[in-house]
């Protein structure tokens, strides 16, 4: 009989495939698998919707900031840590009509602030700061509101974080200048009395900031013309 040989190609077995091996064969038996490399992280529409509502508003505080600086004469911060809602809502409440207190991000604050002179505000621009924006030279009766709260709750360390006014910047320890200002009618009654005194007053008046000496000059004008008024009427 004669025997009949088979052949094997060989007698071994296939090494096992690796996890990349097993993968790469699956991509290529599959032309629609995922492409190779690391996926990329797709933003879904929801967070893009927030994202441009965040900046919107980011943009929006920045103009609402801008549009105080319109005839402000100065801007304060105030330490705001611990303070509740309903507090900083009685100090709203407590501010003359001329004033207005904002919070706002430091970094949107300083953005308004940007090439203005109230840029000087800068050593604040830390903590959490609410921002006071006074739109009146009567600036001791803008900072004695919040001053009063300040007592009344023992808030010490709520205290005012700096302040601009005229270009200058003071610190929370040069803050009894501000509070100490003669009022506009004080001013009025102590140019008008000088201008009725010996020269030497005069000169001495003459010699205060240029803001007093515009002021009592045009008190002293009004003066003038409500005399020739009531001269001519008579």
């Amino acid at each position: 009989m004669e025997a009949s040989l088979c052949c094997f190609p060989n007698s071994k077995l296939p090494a096992p495939r690796t996890q990349t091996q097993s993968l790469s064969l699956s991509r290529l038996c599959n032309p629609f698998s995922a492409p190779c490399g690391p996926r990329r992280k797709t933003l879904s529409s929801n967070t893009i919707v927030r994202a441009a509502i965040s900046r919107a508003k980011k943009e929006e505080t920045v103009e609402t900031v801008k549009q105080q600086l319109e005839g402000c004469h100065l801007v304060a911060g105030i330490c705001y840590k611990g303070l509740t809602v309903k507090q900083l809502q009685n100090i709203r409440t407590a501010l003359p009509p001329t004033s207005r207190l904002i919070v706002a991000k430091n970094t949107l604050v300083g953005k308004a602030f940007e090439g203005t002179p109230w840029a000087a505000i800068a050593p604040c621009l830390k903590g959490m700061n609410a921002w006071l924006f006074v739109h009146s030279e009567e600036i001791p009766e803008a900072l004695k509101p919040y001053r009063a709260f300040q007592r009344e709750w023992k808030l010490e360390d709520n205290d005012f974080t700096g302040a601009v006014f005229e270009g200058r910047f003071y610190a929370p320890d040069e803050f009894k200048s501000l509070e100490t200002m003669p009022s506009r009618a004080e001013l009025y009654a102590k140019i008008l009395g000088a201008l009725q005194s010996p020269a030497i007053s005069v000169v001495s008046t003459l010699q205060a900031p240029a803001r007093d000496v515009v002021l009592v000059l045009k008190a002293y004008v009004k003066k003038l013309e409500e005399e020739s008024g009531g001269a001519a009427a008579a």
